[in-house]
């Protein structure tokens, strides 16, 4: 995401337009870090919202409506004395920077008129809000700053407001020598030169300017033409600086991955937006449902985490006692040489030096003795300890297998935690770690079971539905109930992901539809970040349960495999329907 001072600066041509000469009607601060302004325009109402989030600092315009606390904390109510009814007269911005000053038309407490700015830094860890008099004093701020937590710029209640330091770059919409610019002494590599020397602009929009100018966002200046590179430099920036526009890129199921003021063409196509509000607003919405998730999930994760880890460490273990055994054949021939030499050895001995017949050079070897055996005991103990290790070896390669499945198994819980997006789906897979075992009903007792979530359903461009589990749970139920035998299944090869099935109710599906329930299990899957994944195609009949497994763990042997990338190149269209006999 790229919330740079030039996409404040269009953000708040977006506020200028809709709301100056407005009225502060309301004030609310639903947490700790973000504030909206309730304002009453001439063309109907607006809110107005500013987050100091050090994590994901914005501006906007919303028309969400978060919940608010039963008291409103301190700073709300200080802002509510000072500017309820007062009226935005000016906007501005500092140069190059993501600090935005609002100014407020009020009254003081005698009814003189006079001025109040709220001043936003929108900076990174230095986020915070300021409310300023007229005389410049700080009123108080969001975040206070002692005087021996910042000696630049303390931020305490009776001290003058300090604007930041100016920056020392080149302002990329005054037209600056670019070519300039690129001869100068500098990172090699285009698009860092741009960060290294020009104001305001994040990594991202540097990278999409790099890739305009000269076709690659990893360009290096040393070779290339740097008068035409300068030129669509100057063409790129005058377009996009004096004309921002709200673009987005997202994910096939529609999930916002990245914003900017102009198109995002390294990552493919982006698609344009009404308004920036409506652009935040929609990214936000989406972030701030997955960071909830996380902290619903975070229990759940913790636990299994640290299970896998667990099963980890016992796999390393067993994998070194079962390298011990592989010598066990040297304690048979040990068995057989003082079986052959009993007649040299007596009761009490700690060793005896006898002939090794198993060596080509019949050379001596010295073999450890217990004194309180017999030799014939110790000759039985050397065999003893060879079968030992040899049945060791076969239960050890047993407890491995176990253990690599209930690894792999843990490895399937994460990855669908990671994937959750409603408590719904998060009650399935506590339910299903109850039922495995690995986690105990809350007070002792087993929760009411939640009704069942229906997998996701897609229809294909050829109109074959396609199911995807959304969990282990989901998966068995999938492959082994609700699919038919010859209905076709789909899963990323070798790792973690959902179960597809194609529902072909006796028909033989064409290519496309194959390729979307193809990328569709790759996306659903630990690799639906990357590229070129090989996904597995078979018959539902081929897919069998491993006995004594874990849910959704299946073997197969007949099937071909199709390389897709995760993210489908034709839109499919989901549908919230269970899946049903057709």
């Amino acid at each position: 995401m790229a919330f740079d001072a030039y996409f404040l600066t269009a953000v708040l041509e977006e506020v200028r337009y809709r709301c100056l000469g407005s009225r502060v009607d309301k004030i609310h601060q639903p947490s700790r870090d973000t504030l909206i302004l309730h304002l009453r325009c001439r063309e109907g109402r607006e809110k107005l919202l500013f987050a100091a989030n050090p994590t994901a600092p914005r501006l906007h315009l919303t028309a969400a409506t978060p919940e608010n606390p039963p008291e409103p904390p301190m700073f709300c109510m200080l802002l509510r004395k000072h500017l309820l009814g007062g009226k935005l007269v000016d906007i501005s911005q500092a140069p190059m920077e993501r600090a935005a000053v609002f100014t407020f038309a009020c009254t003081d407490e005698m009814g003189f008129p006079t001025e109040k700015r709220l001043i936003a830094e929108l900076m990174g860890r230095t986020c915070n809000l300021y409310l300023v008099s007229q005389e410049g004093r700080i009123i108080d701020c969001l975040r206070r700053i002692g005087l021996d937590e910042s000696a630049r710029r303390p931020a305490l209640p009776g001290l003058n407001y300090q604007s930041p330091a100016p920056l020392d770059k080149l302002d990329p919409k005054a037209s600056p020598d670019f070519a300039a610019l690129l001869s100068a002494p500098g990172a090699d590599r285009l698009a860092d030169r741009l960060m290294d020397t020009l104001g305001g602009l994040s990594p991202l929009v540097c990278r999409e300017a790099a890739l305009y100018a000269a076709g690659s966002t990893d360009t290096r200046i040393a070779g290339a033409d740097i008068p035409a590179v300068a030129e669509k430099l100057r063409l790129f920036f005058a377009e996009h600086l004096n004309h921002p526009a709200p673009y987005c890129c997202c994910l096939p199921d529609g999930t916002p991955k990245q914003f900017a003021f102009c198109p995002l063409r390294q990552y493919g196509d982006s698609r344009r937006l009404d308004s920036f509000g409506e652009l935040l607003d929609s990214f936000y919405a989406v972030r701030g449902r997955k960071d909830a998730m996380r902290q619903k999930s975070q229990a759940v994760r913790k636990t299994v985490q640290n299970l896998s880890a667990r099963v980890s460490r016992k796999l390393l273990a067993q994998e070194k006692e079962l390298e011990k055994t592989y010598d066990r054949e040297r304690l048979r021939q040990l068995g057989d040489i003082l079986t052959a030499n009993l007649h040299r050895m007596k009761k009490g001995q700690t060793q005896v030096v006898c002939q090794d017949f198993y060596d080509e050079s019949m050379g001596s070897v010295e073999i450890p003795l217990s004194p309180l055996l017999s030799p014939q005991e110790n000759a039985a103990k050397y065999y003893k300890d060879y079968t030992r290790m040899k049945n060791a070896e076969k239960e050890l390669k047993k407890q491995l297998e176990l253990g690599r499945r209930e690894q792999m198994y843990l490895g399937s819980v994460l990855e669908e935690l990671d994937r959750a997006q409603t408590e719904a789906e998060l009650e399935e897979i506590r339910q299903e770690l109850q039922e495995a075992g690995y986690l105990r009903p809350e007070g002792g007792k087993k929760r009411p079971r939640q009704g069942k979530l229906a997998p996701m359903r897609f229809v294909s461009t050829d109109g074959y539905a396609i199911y995807v589990g959304r969990n282990n749970r989901q998966n068995e139920e999938l492959t082994f109930k609700a699919a038919r035998k010859d209905d076709l299944w789909c899963h990323a090869a070798k790792v973690h992901g959902s179960h597809v099935i194609i529902s072909c109710t006796g028909r033989t599906p064409p290519d496309d539809t194959l390729t979307q329930a193809a990328q569709l299990a790759a996306y659903y899957a630990e690799t639906s970040g990357g590229q070129n994944i090989p996904v597995d195609l078979t018959t539902v009949k081929q897919v069998k349960k491993i006995p004594g497994g874990k849910p959704g763990m299946v073997i197969y042997h007949s099937y071909k495999t199709l390389i897709v990338n995760p993210y489908p190149d034709i839109q499919v269209d989901p549908l919230n329907a269970q899946p049903k006999e057709e």
